[in-house]
């Protein structure tokens, strides 16, 4: 008999919709239950594609006198971290300060006034050394709370102000310094692998927004090295494209196998930014095929995103992608030997989780020649198809797709690929209209022909970043309005009128023990980092001061934590390059704007927006466009900081000159 789950659309929620736990989807029927009985909550948090969450599932949530015992002592809530982003940062934080760690399966013990008083991650079926089974937890906290629940109580008063995370904090008093951003890029320089690329030890994520900052400051050692490094090892799909979540070793080679969206729109442009910079074929054609897996194995078909792939298939993980040298033979016959020595197969194998002479492959060796290679990959590809496939979370998230369409949109003009623009096309009139309530409002997550639940700060702002990239790339003003109007919600709903920054949640969103403000760009840009930089661009286009100040309220807040804590504040710091700039505006206007689009997009621009009309008779509704007109019937290039313009050119050298100054 399924719970209540049954009546979700979430992939994550659904798969517990059988378990005997009688769980509720958080929300007000769970809150007053917990309230009406005076029963603590029990609230369970993960994501579809999280390994040990099933394993959790399978030897906890499945079995009957388990459920029993949840079901009789607390009111059992599951939460997807990625529908709930506002649920899961609050609680594991909480967890993360009881204990020193976090991570997922994130298991919690809240009062009935949704304050949490112990917590955990994975717990085991039977007791392990230095590791609680999951029955003693849960008989431990039950009888806590029937002897000790006003003390319970007590203890947990100062608990919801310490939660406010960066909501706490106030402006900085003094200016934000112009040096910030060349001191950050040396706090990075200290902690860097040369050997490897990428900061700290294994575990390993992929930088992407890190890397962003560093291509804006034109450092290419780091961030080039720390492209090339990735794209080379097993964290990349060599056969199928597309990036993993993370590394489990430093260099890159074996990955924890689940495939992320936000992941592969972040590094999608970072390595298309990297191409722009370097001009390396390698980066451009990596940046291609991870887009390209995303168009060919997340797209669906009403334009929007899926979210992940599981790590798991068959129950084990990664055997989707591995290799034996045996299965390699057989696959490839003449091609063998070639494809071997170059994605370095070994008969002992380099993956030892799911049996012997296993291979995560890797770009190692001697590249074929480039028929031979995508000849290699497309018949690996062609077996791999006959395998178990992984699962696919289907759902689709307002901030993630927000990220592919910048992603999509960036590529498709720097690369001259329609293909790739159309499909950013039809992803923003997915988020413009199918993501929306009866009222026209934003909405976090969309399946089974639903969206539900009003967006959060980092859709809105993903999402007016997104727009501005399309705008840029396609220069039709549907987006820039859209993009425009984004902002005006964003700031309607989540900015700080008194302390400045944006609340992650809405003003009139359900109520939480607190309302938080999340700081950190990782492992996506932060809400308010994301928010400052599209305002800023937006302020850029318009001229419009109220966009700048709402950004710059944010960057007084966090410059110096960002400062201190770089590789923790990436996008942060790319905010902050462009308000310290200097940031310059450039207006095309002109039937024939193509010479002068191709000296704009030959290179990475950061600090440069960019608007543009074909048609200069129609009407415009930025500002930066009005009173532009082509020179002599030829298209005219106007280059312009804060609005102050200086006299137009036509000739495209005469325009790199300028741009390169």
């Amino acid at each position: 008999m399924a719970n209540a789950l049954a009546h979700e659309t979430s992939p994550y929620l659904l798969q517990h919709a059988g378990n005997p736990v009688d769980w509720l989807p958080w929300g007000a029927e769970a809150l007053a239950r917990a309230r009406d009985e005076d029963r603590p909550l029990l609230v369970s948090i993960g994501y579809s594609a999280c390994h040990w969450c099933h394993v959790m599932e399978r030897e906890s949530f499945e079995d009957p006198e388990v459920a029993r015992l949840m079901n009789e002592r607390f009111v059992c809530v599951k939460v997807d971290r990625e529908e709930r982003p506002d649920v899961d940062a609050l609680y594991m934080e909480a967890v993360q300060a009881m204990t020193g760690h976090g991570g997922w399966p994130l298991n919690v013990f809240l009062t009935p006034e949704q304050v949490p008083f112990h917590g955990g991650t994975y717990f085991p079926p039977a007791p392990r050394p230095g590791m609680a089974s999951w029955t003693q937890v849960l008989e431990a906290v039950a009888d806590a709370w029937d002897t000790k629940r006003e003390e319970i109580r007590a203890g947990t008063a100062p608990i919801a102000e310490q939660l406010a995370g960066g909501a706490l904090l106030r402006p900085a008093s003094e200016p934000i310094p112009t040096t910030l951003c060349d001191d950050a890029v040396e706090r990075l320089r200290s902690g860097y692998d040369s050997i490897n690329g990428g900061w700290g030890t294994a575990p390993k994520f992929p930088p992407a927004s890190i890397i962003e900052f560093l291509l804006a400051r034109g450092e290419t050692a780091m961030s080039l090295q720390t492209l090339r490094s990735m794209a080379s090892g097993g964290i990349f799909d060599q056969v199928g494209g597309g990036f993993a979540r993370y590394s489990v070793d430093a260099k890159w080679t074996v990955p924890h196998f689940e495939k992320m969206l936000y992941d592969n729109a972040l590094l999608a442009r970072a390595y298309l930014h990297g191409w722009q910079v370097s001009g390396d074929a390698i980066l451009r054609r990596t940046c291609e095929e991870t887009l390209d897996w995303a168009l060919r194995e997340m797209q669906a078909p009403d334009g929007g995103f899926h979210s992940a792939l599981d790590a798991d298939s068959e129950g084990v993980e990664g055997r989707f992608y591995v290799w034996t040298m045996e299965e390699l033979r057989a696959a490839l016959g003449d091609d063998a030997d070639t494809a071997i020595a170059w994605l370095g197969v070994t008969a002992e194998g380099n993956f030892h989780e799911g049996g012997h002479g296993l291979n995560v492959l890797e770009s190692r060796g001697a590249e074929p020649e480039p028929a031979v290679r995508e000849r290699i990959r497309a018949r690996l590809l062609e077996v791999r198809a006959g395998r178990v496939r992984p699962a696919d979370d289907d759902k689709r998230l307002a901030s993630w797709n927000a990220l592919m369409l910048a992603a999509l949109a960036d590529a498709g003009a720097a690369l001259g690929r329609e293909d790739l623009l159309d499909a950013a096309r039809r992803t923003a009139e997915f988020l413009l209209s199918s993501m929306r309530d009866a009222d026209g409002r934003l909405m976090r997550t969309y399946n089974r022909g639903a969206a539900r639940i009003p967006a959060f700060l980092e859709d809105h702002a993903h999402l007016l970043e997104g727009l501005l990239a399309l705008y840029e790339a396609t220069f039709e003003e549907r987006w820039f309005s859209a993009a425009r109007a984004t902002a005006d919600d964003l700031l309607a709903r989540f900015a700080d009128t008194e302390h400045g920054g944006f609340f992650s949640t809405a003003a009139d969103a359900d109520a939480l023990i607190t309302r938080r403000k999340e700081l950190e760009d990782t492992p996506i840009p932060s809400g308010g980092a994301s928010a400052a930089l599209g305002l800023l661009r937006l302020a850029l286009l318009t001229g419009e001061g109220r966009y700048e100040e709402a950004a710059l309220g944010h960057l007084r807040l966090v410059h110096p934590v960002a400062a201190r804590h770089a590789p923790g504040f990436g996008h942060t710091l790319q905010a902050l390059d462009l308000h310290l700039g200097p940031a310059r505006e450039l207006a095309l206007v002109g039937a024939d704007l193509d010479p002068l689009l191709a000296v704009v997009r030959s290179t990475l621009r950061p600090r440069l927006v960019l608007a543009a009309r074909r048609d200069t008779g129609s009407p415009t509704a930025i500002l930066l466009l009005e009173g532009r007109e082509p020179l002599d019937g030829r298209a005219a290039a106007y280059l312009c900081e804060r609005f102050s313009c200086r006299a137009p050119v036509t000739d495209p050298g005469e325009l790199a000159a300028l741009l390169d100054h």
